[in-house]
């Protein structure tokens, strides 16, 4: 696990699992790019898509159903690796 999530790994760990947890990513406009954002997560991941007031940039908003706090840094990690993806 890469050292700057372990802050927010101590904090995950208090919650109690399985539970719901919310990802969102900012990217350019790019199609090829949201559906690589969207295969970081299952199939049965909910995800909404928000474009920008000029069009220019989405947000991605995922819903998944996490087992632990590992899946939740996994996420992170996935999104993270992508040119182009502002992960908040």
């Amino acid at each position: 696990m890469d050292s700057r999530y372990e802050k927010l790994k101590s904090l995950l760990d208090e919650q109690d699992y399985p539970s719901v947890y919310y990802f969102k990513a900012i990217t350019k406009r790019n199609d090829e790019r949201i559906v690589r954002i969207k295969r970081c997560f299952s199939e049965i991941a909910v995800v909404e898509l928000h474009e920008s007031r000029k069009g220019n940039y989405v947000s991605v908003c995922v819903k998944e159903m996490m087992l632990t706090s590992e899946d939740i840094i996994a996420g992170y990690e996935s999104l993270g690796q992508m040119e182009g993806v502002i992960v908040l």
